[in-house]
């Protein structure tokens, strides 16, 4: 592994604290993604080597290497928290962009989360839990899989190290890639600050390397936001279609980019219940699924008004305000668009006629009546379909006459289309295996014994969501009955 010039760290001091790692005592790996490590051109022989290890935990340089902790601020559960910054990751540097990643132009940057204190740990240790690097290392990898935007991972390695959360756990660090960890709080750090050149600077850097379309634009800070409204609109949607929970949407947890962005207290919905929270820490319910939608655009909201002294630069003050709000207008209109495309995928319908969202919402709500698993109800749809078979879907509902009138509406709406084609849409677009809490909870507690397997394994079939993976069908079934008692907390 080699790095080349970080293009962020061209942005000047006040952007970053140069820090160097913690190392961690006795380094041992936990999981590795041969299949990222082949797409940024790492050799197979170096990512099993000693060096790979020590330089992914944190205890040795690659060459090219300058690590630092970038500075953000932000809103935490809709409260200003002020700065906040890395305060456990780190970026070790940028790789050169390879076949698989021609976009990046500027490369790949590589961030080891979990690699000891930073200036910006307020009274936090730095590092990050076993626990929590699994379920990380593992989810961000399964929505690349689904073809959700997402941070991807690396790699894991541990350590005996204590680290003290609820309880005395065991130190990793996960490894996470992208093109940019820039966050919607690092704008908001410099213009709450009054820093205006460095939020030109940095508005400037991510239009130059990410939304060079905006330059064009009568106001490329208002086509930035809105840019980076659309992303996010597109995002949300994809999460709702497959039934992921955030859990913790704080403005510092979004990406400038539209990715998936920080692994926390994350869920995917075993009983489809819209309102379900999944964050232990969400006592109020703020990043409830159902108000994810929501949630994203107070967020964007708040990016518009970060980015303020830029639109006003070239628009009048009140010019500006409108210009940002024009900016965000598009949301409203994309997000719904592309969660009604999603869904009408799932159901094998790719037209749009008129009253499909009907369609949709009824189903919907029949499965939240029901109490219906929403993973194993779609892709069992999808079988049906393909067999004309409607029983498997019947057994999963109590009230099977209204979910019979909806199957009749369902019918007459795929008359004139091609079972064939439209069972292997359906297969497209409802994956058989997602990361449900309790197969993360079953390869954590393995991982605890030094048994790694289980996450190795688990994250091959996740990278292939959409197979049938005979030998591993139980990972496909209903929950066990103690997964509903696990708690996912912002603790990590």
């Amino acid at each position: 592994m080699q790095f080349q010039s970080s293009s962020f760290q061209a942005l000047g001091s006040a952007f970053f604290t140069a820090v160097q790692p913690t190392p961690m005592p006795a380094p041992y790996w936990v999981g590795r993604n041969a299949a990222l490590a082949r797409e940024l051109g790492l050799a197979n022989d170096w990512m099993d080597s000693q060096e790979a290890l020590q330089v992914l935990t944190g205890n040795a340089l690659a060459k090219g290497s300058q690590p630092l902790a970038s500075v953000y601020s932000g809103h935490q559960f809709g409260q200003w928290a002020g700065q906040l910054g890395d305060g456990r990751a780190l970026l070790l540097g940028e790789l050169a962009p390879t076949a698989a990643y021609q976009s990046a132009a500027h490369g790949m940057e590589v961030q080891l989360k979990g690699a000891g204190l930073t200036p910006y740990s307020r009274m936090g240790d730095g590092r990050a839990v076993l626990r929590s690097s699994i379920r990380e290392f593992l989810c961000s990898e399964a929505m690349h899989a689904l073809g959700i935007p997402t941070t991807r991972a690396l790699c894991v390695t541990g350590s005996a190290q204590p680290v003290r959360r609820e309880e005395v756990e065991t130190a990793a660090v996960v490894t996470r890639v992208a093109p940019s960890f820039i966050r919607f709080g690092h704008f908001e750090h410099f213009s709450y600050n009054h820093q205006i050149a460095e939020l030109k600077a940095l508005a400037d850097y991510c239009i130059a390397h990410f939304y060079a379309d905006c330059r064009a634009a009568a106001n490329p800070y208002a086509a930035l936001l809105q840019a980076v409204a659309e992303r996010t609109a597109h995002t949300v949607a994809q999460w709702q279609a497959v039934g992921f929970c955030h859990g913790v949407m704080n403005t510092d947890n979004m990406s400038i980019l539209g990715l998936t962005i920080d692994y926390g207290p994350f869920q995917f919905l075993d009983v489809f219940d819209p309102a379900h929270i999944c964050n232990h820490s969400d006592e109020q319910g703020r990043y409830a699924f159902n108000r994810q939608s929501n949630i994203a655009y107070w967020n964007l909201f708040c990016l518009g008004q970060a980015l303020l002294p830029l639109i006003a630069q070239i628009a009048s003050e009140e010019g500006a305000q409108e210009a940002a709000l024009a900016a965000l207008e598009p949301f409203k209109t994309i997000f719904p668009d592309a969660l009604e495309l999603r869904m009408r995928h799932k159901l094998g319908l790719e037209d749009s006629q008129e009253g499909d969202k009907t369609l949709i919402d009824r189903v919907l709500k029949l499965m939240a009546q029901n109490k219906v698993d929403y993973s194993i109800f779609w892709r069992r749809l999808s079988h049906c379909v393909a067999r004309n078979d409607f029983e498997t879907v019947r057994d999963l509902f109590v009230d099977r006459q209204s979910l019979d009138l909806w199957l009749l509406s369902f019918s007459e709406r795929l008359a004139h289309i091609s079972c064939d084609s439209q069972a292997n849409l359906m297969l497209k677009n409802n994956p058989k295996y997602v990361l449900r809490n309790h197969l993360g909870e079953m390869a954590i507690q393995k991982a605890k014994t030094q048994d790694f397997s289980e996450t190795q394994r688990l994250l091959e079939v996740l990278q292939s969501p959409y197979d049938e993976h005979p030998a591993h069908e139980a990972w496909a079934n209903f929950p066990p009955d103690w997964a509903s008692k696990i708690e996912i907390s912002c603790s990590s």
